[in-house]
Order: structure tokens, then sequence, then C-alpha cells
């Protein structure tokens, strides 16, 4: 009679010591996204920041994680990922301890900046260690559900966490709590697996440069928009740069020899929707979250406490979700966790919407539940979807640009939904659920049309012709 082992749990014991100091890392980056949520009426009155000062807490951490993971994935290939991790945790680390130690809006948002640079060398570097640790493509697909179900819960848990943190110990542990995480990650990040580094291949400091400043200028834009307007010069001129940047970027990365984001990549419609997938995902679940913090406390009084508890069903639909989601894509592919999911999500929100402001716990938690699980389901489907389509040796680059498009969805859906409430939180609100949902649709169809549905290791990589070499400009 023959035993039919799990692979992950059949893995070898450095393999599953990775597992884990990727999953730890994740974790963390993941938590801080959220737990500041149901902290923020308490950071507005204790360190005097108004809606815009809220806005880049919560934006100034996912801003600076979207731009600088594209070369957080270079740095990852070039040091090799172990190195990469551990220096981008112990960073995280020590900006924790100062968001900590803050007493003005002005350090507190400084200090969330050097957090997501230290979470963009970080995140790509964790998925390129587990590219790195389980070659076979199915036992990878497991293991990334594990990883991912680690930061799912971490984002889902984000604001019942926060909130009881909050209650007991004060608004400054919810950044404390990092130097515990972050000190287990790094112990079990030294008896990781070692991962070897690629040729060195020069910076695209241009395209990195282009980066940054697009991001900096959409996010600027939509956050100063609900306060100055949308044709104010500030506003108009921070929207025009990031418009500018982006087509420069696009413009450079096709010509350069070595570029930071190969245009190529997008050539395959399996790369492509599962960036489309990551941009809406955040964009709608970092955005709800945050407006709905706002709300249950400004609006219909509750406390922090209450306001995480609120969020509790959903949190553990998401630890589940993360994992099945992870079983379904190494049994089934993508195609499905990822369509499913998207619906899934968007129904929640839908049915908030429906319910409208007057909405009841219970009804709350019945709409909220059906996200989390959408949004748990999606997280390894995609992963896996991008890990699968590329090389080894362009793995830490493709997960970079994939959580790029994560956090940039999620700083521009905090910034949009927040313009949006700057008149009126509960018709914002409203707005705001519509338009995540649709965008969840929109990249729901972009994954039917693109997906294949074969399971991971059966189904063979789209075949793409090589782009031809461009010669690059003088450097």
């Amino acid at each position: 009679m023959s035993t039919v082992i799990h692979p992950v749990v059949a893995a070898p014991s450095r393999a599953r010591t990775t597992l884990f100091a990727a999953s730890f890392g994740f974790l963390m980056v993941s938590l801080d996204a959220t737990i500041v949520n149901v902290a923020l009426p308490t950071l507005g009155r204790r360190l005097g920041a108004g809606l815009t000062g809220l806005q880049w807490v919560v934006d100034g951490y996912t801003l600076m994680f979207a731009a600088f993971q594209l070369i957080g994935g270079s740095l990852s290939d070039r040091l090799g990922a172990r190195r990469a991790f551990a220096t981008g945790l112990s960073l995280f680390v020590l900006a924790s301890l100062a968001c900590g130690l803050a007493g003005t809006p002005g350090v507190l948002i400084a200090a969330r900046f050097v957090q997501g640079l230290g979470a963009a060398v970080q995140l790509p570097a964790s998925l390129a260690m587990i590219r790195h640790a389980y070659p076979d493509a199915s036992a990878r697909s497991r293991a990334l559900g594990v990883w991912a179900a680690a930061g799912g819960a971490a984002v889902a848990a984000g604001p019942v966490l926060g909130g009881l943190l909050l209650a007991s110990l004060g608004w400054r542990s919810l950044f404390l709590v990092n130097l515990l995480i972050g000190g287990v990650g790094l112990l079990m990040t030294w008896r990781a697996d070692a991962t070897p580094a690629a040729r060195g291949r020069p910076l695209d400091l241009p395209g990195q440069a282009a980066v940054v400043l697009a991001l900096c200028g959409l996010t600027f834009g939509f956050i100063e928009a609900g306060r100055l307007g949308w044709a104010s010069p500030p506003v108009a001129a921070a929207l025009a740069t990031a418009v500018a940047c982006g087509v420069f970027f696009v413009w450079w990365e096709r010509r350069v020899s070595e570029p930071l984001l190969p245009m190529r990549l997008f050539a395959r419609p399996v790369f492509s929707a599962a960036s489309v997938a990551g941009f809406a995902q955040n964009f709608a679940y970092y955005g709800i979250v945050f407006l709905l913090s706002l709300f249950l406390q400004n609006e219909r009084g509750d406390s922090a406490l209450a306001t995480g508890l609120i969020f509790l069903p959903m949190s553990i639909a998401a630890m589940g979700s993360n994992m099945l989601g992870g079983r379904l894509t190494a049994r089934l592919g993508p195609r499905v966790p990822m369509i499913g999911g998207q619906l899934l999500f968007a129904a929640g929100l839908l049915t908030l919407l429906v319910a409208g402001t007057g909405a009841s716990n219970p009804v709350i938690w019945l709409a909220t539940v059906p996200v989390g699980i959408g949004a748990g389901a999606v997280v390894p489907a995609m992963t896996s979807a991008v890990l699968e389509t590329v090389e080894p040796g362009h793995a830490g680059v493709a997960s970079a640009e994939l959580n790029t498009a994560r956090q940039v969805g999620g700083a521009v859906g905090v910034a949009l939904f927040g313009g949006l409430v700057a008149g009126d939180l509960g018709h914002g609100l409203r707005l705001s659920l519509a338009i995540a949902a649709a965008a969840l649709l929109l990249s729901a169809a972009a994954a039917a049309r693109w997906v294949r549905s074969a399971a991971p290791g059966r189904a063979r990589r789209p075949a793409t012709a090589p782009e031809p070499a461009r010669p690059g400009p003088p450097r």
C-alpha cells in the first residue's frame, strides 16, 4: 500500500528552515501594511496628524515598498537571496524601532519610509529563496501556500492584533512588536539554505529613478487631491510627472542593455495577468480596510479593539484560504483560484455596498468572510504563476515586479479612496466599494483570458521568441 507524502513536509530540514524564514519575513512586512489602520484615529489625536498625514503614515510605507522592489529583486539576484533577505530584514527591524520611538508625525512618516525600503529589499529575496529551496514545481506551489498564508493572515489579522495591542500596550507597541518577529526571522535566516549570486550586472539607476519619481508623483497627487483639489497646480504637476516618468521608464527599459525590468517578460500573458491581479488585489484590500477602519471608529464610534474584532472572521478565512489556494494551485494550476478568488472577493465588496453604511456587525462579517477567502486564494496562485513562467535566474526580478504591482495597488487604493472620502465618508466609502469591485472583476476577466489551466510542472512554458539585442545607450 503506497503512502503519499506531502511535498513540503517531506522536504529536507534546510529547505523547511528556508521556507519558515521567508514566511516570517513576509508575515512581518505584511503585518505592517494593515496593523496601523485601527490606530489611525489614535495617531491623529496623539501626534496631531490630519487625514492627509494619516494617509502618508499608511502610504509612506507602501510607496517605498513599491518603488524599490525592482532594484531589491536585482540585488537579490546579484548578491544572493539569503544575504539580500537578511539585509532587508535588519533594516526593517531598525526602522520599526524608530517608528515606536517617534514623537511627531514627520518622524513617524520618515521611519515608515525606511521600513518600506527594508521590505522592498526583503520580499523579492524571500521568494527567490523559496524558488531555490524547492526546485520541484508542485512542492514549490505548496510551499508558496505556506508563505502566502503567513503574509495573508498577517494582512487580515493586522487590524485585530492592532486593536489588541493598542488597547493593552498603546500605539507604540504596534511597531515595537516587529523587534520580536524580526529577531526570530533573522535567527532562522542564518540557518536557511544558501543561494547563489548571479553574475555581476550593473544597476539600472536611471530606470530606478524613473520608478521612484513616477510612484511618488502618483501617490502625492492622489493623496493631496483630497485636500487641494484635482485641478490644483501641485496635484496636476505631480500627476504629470508620474505619467512622464512612467513613459520614460518603458522607453528606457526597452533600450538599455541590462534593464531593471526586462520588458520581454510582459510578452508572456500569464505574467501580465498575474501582475494585473496583484495590483487589483491590494488596490481593493488595502483601500477598503483603510476606509472601514476610519468609518467604524469615526462614524459609528467603535473602539479600536471592537474594530479589530470585526475583522477577525475575515482574518481566519484568509489564513485558511491561503493554504487551500496553494493546494488548489498545485493540483489545478493558477487559473481556477485566480478567477474564483477575485470573483468571491468582488462579491463580498458588493454585499457591503448593498448593505450600506447602516450595516450591522453580522452583515459586515457575512460580507468580509468572502473577501478573506477570495483574497487568500489568489495570492499563492498568482505568485506560483509568475515563478513558473520565468527562468530561475529571473526569479528575483519577476517576483519583485509582481510585488511592486501589489504595493502600487495598495498605495493607489489608500490614496484614491482617502481622497474620495475627504468630504463625505459614507458616500466616499460606497463609491470606493464600487470602484474596488469593478477592478477585481476586470482582473478576473484578464485571468480568464490569459492564464492557462494546467497544473504546475505539467504545462509547457509558453514559447516566447527571444528579444532581439538592442544596443544600450551610453552609460
